[in-house]
């Protein structure tokens, strides 16, 4: 874990093991229920052929290269992270895309980004905003590289909206709960997310509030809920025996076709005011 904050994903590159972030990216990316997540998002934002897209916080590449297929031969698509972990790992996991000339990737602060004003015609960050230290600085950055007319968008999941079946529903709200409230400043950032969008002088602001939704116990949960169990013992929720006996918990749910995860994520668009 990050030695400077309990969330590793603000400093990937100080984790003893960044491989590992790259990998739950790309599980993530993978995932059915996480792919319609985002296509719908992106239908929602209304990214126009031949448009020039930057994405904050974009990790590995997953949406930078879906972008790059929505914008046709003549877009382009920018992808910034400040890890530079994730960076390499997203220019090696293009270089073999179709559309790989229509994507470029650097190293860059969403809060600070390297761009003159008004250069795209797009900006977006999905679920990033939940991680950063200051949000409306970004999304501020955001619309000021985003022509006048252009459009911000923004998505997150919302940690207050968490619903899991298991046999031990205190164990549960003490895990999912006290995890959440000890490592995001902001934990309930997807609700937020439109009221941030007009305080940063955005108009005509819309709103997407869309699920995502796992009864088989994917790969993608199971990640999920691992890692929340392992947090649970690091900050004194609960003990190994505890933590273990959860994760078994859904193990048993799943066998009896009952499992059930949600979470809502909430995707917010405006356009900066021409």
């Amino acid at each position: 874990m990050s030695p400077g904050h309990p969330d590793p994903y603000r400093e990937i590159d100080a984790q003893a093991d960044p491989l590992r972030f790259i990998e739950a990216l790309e599980v993530r990316g993978r995932t059915p229920a996480q792919r319609r997540l985002r296509r719908r998002f992106l239908r929602f934002m209304r990214v126009p052929v031949g448009a020039r897209v930057l994405e904050v916080g974009c990790g590995t590449g997953v949406i930078v290269r879906d972008l790059a297929g929505m914008v046709g031969p003549r877009g382009r698509v920018v992808g910034v992270d400040r890890s530079r972990s994730l960076i390499q790992g997203a220019r090696h996991l293009c270089r073999d895309h179709p559309a790989r000339s229509r994507m470029m990737f650097r190293v860059a602060d969403g809060a600070r980004l390297p761009f003159r004003a008004d250069r795209f015609d797009v900006a977006l960050a999905v679920t990033v905003l939940l991680h950063v230290a200051d949000p409306m600085a970004v999304v501020k950055e955001m619309a000021r590289v985003v022509r006048p007319g252009g459009v911000v968008g923004v998505q997150d999941q919302d940690f207050g909206t968490v619903v899991c079946e298991h046999p031990d529903r205190a164990l549960s709200a003490r895990i999912l709960d006290g995890v959440v409230a000890r490592i995001y400043e902001e934990p309930f950032s997807g609700r937020r997310l439109p009221g941030l969008l007009h305080a940063a002088g955005l108009q005509h602001v819309r709103l997407l509030t869309d699920v995502f939704q796992d009864t088989a116990l994917t790969p993608y949960t199971e990640n999920f809920l691992a890692r929340r169990a392992e947090n649970a013992v690091r900050f004194g929720l609960v003990d190994a025996t505890e933590a273990q006996r959860w994760l078994e918990g859904f193990r048993g749910v799943l066998a009896r076709g009952a499992f059930v995860l949600t979470i809502n994520y909430y995707g917010a668009v405006g356009v900066k005011a021409a």
